[in-house]
C-alpha cells in the first residue's frame, strides 16, 4: 500500500537533517506521500476573493505555465485573473523553495511544469470516466507526453473556509503495473507522429507515454479492480500541504475544494 510520511517542515527548509532528508527520498521512491502538516501556502484577502468555483470554464482546473506567464481555464474578470496568475506563480515558485532545501543535490535535470488551482467540489461532480479523478489511477497526461521523465506534484489545500480534501491510497505501482500491463494494446503504428503533427499533442509519445496512458484508463474502466482493490483513505487538512509522485502512487480524489498544485519534474 501507498502510505503517508508526516515530515514536521516549515517554509523554509534548508537546515533540513541529513535523515530527515534520507527518509523523505526514500518514501518518495516507494511510491509513498509526504505530508507536511505544518507547511501552508499563505493567500491574501485578493486572492480568497478571487477563489470561487466560478472562476472556472469547466468543472475541473485553472492552470498557470510559468514559462510563458499564460493562464487557462478562468472565466474571472481580468483583474481576478491576473490575482490567481499571480498567486499560482508564487505557489509554484514557493514548491521549488521546498524541494531545494529538501533535495539540494537534485537541482539538475529538473523542469517546472504548470501550477493548477482546483476550485470545484469533487464529490458529486460529473464527468468522463476518463477524466473522473475519484477512480483510482496513476497519473498520465493524454496532451502532454513526459517522454520518461516523472512527475512530481506538491499540493497544498488553500480552502480558506477549513473543508479538508480527502483522498484514497491503492496498492503499489508494482502490483497495479503487473494486473494491468500484460493486457494493455501496443501503439497503432505512426499513431504518436500523426498526432504530434495534427497539434493534438505536444511532443511524440513514447513507448513509456503510451503505457502509462493505457495503465491510467485501464485503471479507471476497470469497475471489478476498483471495487476490490485494497485502498486506505486519508484526509488533508485546510493549510497543510503534500508532496508525491503522481505517476506512482495509485491514488484517487474523493472530495475537497480549493486545491493548488505544482508540477516540479515532468
Amino acid at each position: 500500500m501507498s502510505e503517508i510520511l508526516e515530515l514536521p517542515v516549515l517554509q523554509s527548509v534548508p537546515q533540513a537533517s541529513v535523515g530527515l532528508r534520507s527518509a523523505a527520498v526514500q518514501a518518495l521512491q516507494q511510491g509513498h506521500v509526504l505530508l507536511f502538516p505544518q507547511l501552508d501556502f499563505a493567500t491574501g484577502a485578493d486572492e480568497q476573493r478571487a477563489m470561487s468555483a466560478k472562476v472556472s470554464e469547466s468543472d475541473k482546473n485553472i492552470s498557470f505555465d510559468p514559462a510563458r506567464g499564460v493562464l487557462r481555464g478562468s472565466i474571472a474578470t481580468p483583474a481576478d485573473q491576473q490575482t490567481l496568475a499571480d498567486m499560482l506563480r508564487r505557489h509554484g515558485d514557493s514548491t521549488i523553495t521546498l524541494l531545494d532545501g529538501l533535495f539540494p543535490g537534485c537541482k539538475t535535470g529538473r523542469h517546472q511544469g504548470r501550477t493548477s488551482f482546483r476550485p470545484a467540489e469533487i464529490a458529486g461532480r460529473v464527468s468522463s470516466g476518463r477524466k473522473d479523478d475519484s477512480r483510482m489511477h496513476v497519473d498520465s497526461f493524454p496532451s502532454s507526453p513526459t517522454q520518461g521523465r516523472r512527475i512530481l506534484r506538491v499540493f497544498t489545500n488553500v480552502s480558506p473556509n477549513g473543508p479538508s480534501r480527502h483522498w484514497r491510497l491503492g496498492e503499489p505501482f508494482e502490483a497495479a503495473a503487473k494486473r494491468f500491463l500484460p493486457q494493455l494494446p501496443a501503439p497503432p503504428p505512426g499513431l504518436a507522429a500523426l498526432l504530434h503533427k495534427l497539434g493534438i499533442i505536444k511532443s511524440r509519445r513514447s513507448a513509456c507515454d503510451h503505457c502509462m496512458l493505457e495503465l491510467h484508463d485501464g485503471m479507471k474502466a476497470d469497475v471489478r479492480y476498483r471495487a476490490d482493490v485494497a485502498q486506505i483513505a486519508h484526509t488533508f487538512a485546510s493549510h497543510c500541504s503534500w508532496m508525491v509522485y503522481t505517476d506512482q502512487a495509485s491514488h484517487a480524489a474523493m472530495a475537497g475544494q480549493f486545491c493548488s498544485g505544482a508540477d516540479l519534474d515532468r
